[in-house]
């Protein structure tokens, strides 16, 4: 068995004061900073994965930009690639982490497994490489990109554990909803 941790989208746009700003993300980086400092060794493999949206497009229709958003297909301008919105939160630890994937890049791009790394490795490929059978994901937004990545974990074949303590959602019917989902499709909730 090869442990990874997944951390999903543990940025300044989504925590508080950001362009999609999720109440409890600070925190979230925080419990994320301390997991890694007690049980980092516990994991083969940490990646952490960023949206990282191009500043000159609507990314696929991501970004409403004709409209005001529908926040559920479009979405306020976030994660612009090189501000400090699309930057990791300073209050995350990433000395552990071994794989920085982005995802979003000129479309709409909610899991993580739709990223790659700068070399153009997909999420999919460095777990394979790394032998990676179970997984356990972190991050925010428990109903959004945390969700999707989960589910996508489960559809690559991966034994996938979700860190209750350590997400944050957008809202508490839908983050509950996604997490019963997850639930239904085979993922421990810890």
């Amino acid at each position: 068995m090869t442990r990874a941790l997944l951390l999903v989208d543990v940025q300044n746009d989504f925590t508080e004061g950001g362009a999609l700003g999720v109440v409890g993300g600070a925190e979230v980086a925080r419990r994320i900073s301390g997991l890694l400092a007690s049980e980092g060794d516990a994991y083969d493999v940490i990646v952490a994965s960023r949206d990282w949206h191009d500043a000159d497009s609507d990314n696929g229709g991501h970004f409403a930009t004709d409209e005001p958003a529908n926040f559920t297909t479009t979405w306020p301008v976030h994660c612009v690639a090189g501000t400090e919105g699309a930057e990791y939160h300073p209050d995350l630890a990433l000395g552990s982490v071994d794989v920085h994937v982005f995802k979003g890049q000129g479309k709409p791009s909610y899991s993580a497994f739709e990223g790659s790394t700068d070399d153009g490795v997909p999420l999919r490929e460095v777990l394979a490489s790394n032998e990676v059978t179970d997984i356990d994901i972190a991050g925010i937004a428990t109903d959004y990109c945390v969700r999707a990545s989960a589910l996508d974990a489960i559809a690559a074949g991966l034994k996938v554990r979700i860190l209750t303590g350590f997400i944050a959602g957008v809202a508490s019917e839908t983050s509950n909803a996604a997490l019963n989902e997850l639930s239904d499709a085979g993922a421990e909730l810890d």
